[in-house]
């Protein structure tokens, strides 16, 4: 195989198979539970990389399914995501993803840099309550839960955060260990279509664990939940800043 061939097809790893396909990446009946919560401020100072500023002592705790996603398939996902302003432009850091599918955890890592880890994440509904769990391994360490509509919202509101960018902390290490590629990514999402949106009553318990530290950000006190279906597509980034560089 020659150099230009190699260069040609490389876009994802392995060459001859790779993990996923080139992008748009389009989703269809994504569903979300987000629990809106209050933590220790302090905590938030130590995991959110500077230049991105705090903008209150504020994480939205996600659980997602993902029943229809160009070339990622059908998969669930866990995690958190922490209200940030870059720039004087709002958006949200995503601190922790837990997954179930291997595709799109190797592209979310490789192409966007987000912080992606295999576990076992869960989104149903139960009689009359919406519960999300995540597990790692055989240890509970996420569970929210939400009452099953029980307020519509209008759609505008709900796509109001859509439209606002993601960051992220993307890192890839060179053959000797050290950072190749350290950068905050900056993302977004497009073709947003709400298909419903609904708020109640909502509750959050996070338990410890040493690989999957989502309780480090404690709950003080659980501000909102709500419930959304929408279709999106998910953009690829830009580089909004190079740390390497800036040494």
């Amino acid at each position: 195989m020659k150099a230009e061939d190699i260069l040609r097809n490389a876009f994802s790893m392995p060459l001859h198979s790779p993990a996923y396909p080139p992008g748009p990446y389009r989703f269809v009946d994504r569903e979300y539970l987000i629990i809106t919560y209050r933590t220790d401020r302090e905590l938030l100072e130590r995991v959110v990389p500077k230049p991105l500023e705090i903008i209150d002592a504020i994480v939205k705790y996600e659980f997602i399914r993902m029943p229809n996603s160009t070339g990622f398939g059908d998969y669930t996902e866990s995690g958190q995501v922490i209200p940030v302003r870059f720039n004087g432009e709002s958006g949200g850091y995503t601190h922790a993803m837990f997954l179930d599918d291997e595709p799109p955890i190797a592209g979310g890592r490789e192409l966007w840099g987000f912080p992606k880890k295999l576990a076992h994440p869960s989104l149903t509904v139960e009689h009359d309550t919406l519960l999300g769990t995540l597990d790692y391994g055989s240890v509970r360490i996420a569970t929210g839960s939400m009452g099953f509509k029980h307020k519509e919202i209008p759609h505008e509101v709900a796509a109001r955060a859509m439209h606002e960018p993601g960051f992220l902390l993307k890192i890839i290490p060179h053959v000797d260990g050290s950072p190749r590629i350290c950068e905050l990514v900056r993302y977004g999402l497009g073709d947003v279509q709400i298909k419903g949106a609904w708020t109640g009553p909502a509750a959050l318990e996070l338990h410890p664990h040493a690989l999957a530290p989502v309780a480090t950000l404690p709950v003080l006190e659980v501000i909102s939940g709500l419930h959304m279906i929408a279709d999106l597509t998910l953009n690829l980034g830009t580089v909004a800043y190079d740390y390497l560089s800036a040494r």
